[in-house]
């Protein structure tokens, strides 16, 4: 099996133990069809003029036969969850061939140390999956507040502030899983800049690494009350020689909530 299948592997450990959904909830303020069924197009929400992306949301599935292309028709047999993951979680390059990538000779260096080091991404090692991952690998919560939006993962994840103040980045921020984010509005797409992640963490489980330059922008456009459009982009003049991205749908989840995940309480192996 290639890393990319051991790698799989482990990732849908983390995904499964915390998908199993129990809450059950009818929230009043979910507009609805004929038949009582959350009605996701419908007009989105809005608060002073500006969308609210308040909910619970999910990141678009990647179809199993998409994986397969890459790691082959034995991937099926790890009896995992492959409808639970997205392709970007793998690779935020896909579908570019190994090599192509735009990294420095610094930023290659430091990919094949974490290719040739024998650990998996840090998530499955019970450690925070951070930006991208924790909001790809499961579903997180969008609470918008005056002055600011928190978010909050069900991977287990520290919390993100967005901070709506008029604040500007910090110029010497402390080094964090999560990093330090800022927020503004332009026209109804929600802007969010975050620097100083630390460079423990992974871009994804195939190694792809992060300086301390790295700066991170996403863009958040709820078209409408079930769908949002979620783009990423990150610029590291240390590791890349230019701006890299991918765009992706997130789906309102209704008449739900995340849940408590502990990841040292699941750390087992999955058949037994």
């Amino acid at each position: 099996m290639s890393r990319l299948t051991s790698t799989l592997g482990l990732l849908f450990l983390l995904v499964t133990s915390v998908q199993a959904q129990w809450w059950t909830l009818h929230d009043s303020k979910t507009p609805r069809t004929a038949d009582g069924k959350a009605n996701l197009s419908a007009p989105a929400p809005r608060v002073n003029g500006k969308p609210d992306l308040s909910g619970v949301w999910e990141t678009e599935r990647t179809p199993v036969e998409e994986f397969v292309k890459l790691a082959g028709p034995e991937l099926p047999l790890l009896q995992v969850d492959l409808n639970d993951v997205t392709k970007y979680v793998l690779n935020v390059f896909w579908p570019t061939k190994p090599g192509q990538e735009p990294l420095t000779p610094a930023g290659a260096a430091v990919f094949k140390q974490n290719a040739s080091s024998g650990q998996d991404f840090q998530g499955a090692r019970c450690l925070p999956s951070s930006v991208p991952a924790a909001m790809s690998i499961t579903m997180f919560k969008m609470i918008q507040a005056p002055g600011e939006i928190v978010v909050l993962h069900e991977s287990g994840d520290p919390s993100r502030q967005l901070h709506m103040d008029g604040r500007t980045l910090p110029k010497n921020p402390e080094p964090s899983w999560m990093g330090s984010s800022v927020a503004s509005w332009q026209g109804d797409t929600l802007v969010v800049q975050t620097v100083g992640t630390n460079t423990m963490a992974w871009l994804d489980a195939f190694g792809h690494p992060r300086s301390d330059a790295m700066k991170i922008t996403e863009r958040y456009h709820r078209r409408d009350f079930g769908h949002m459009d979620v783009e990423l982009s990150f610029d590291d003049p240390k590791y890349y020689t230019r701006s890299f991205g991918f765009k992706t749908t997130a789906t309102l989840q209704p008449d739900t909530d995340i849940i408590e995940y502990v990841c040292t309480e699941n750390w087992k192996n999955r058949p037994h």
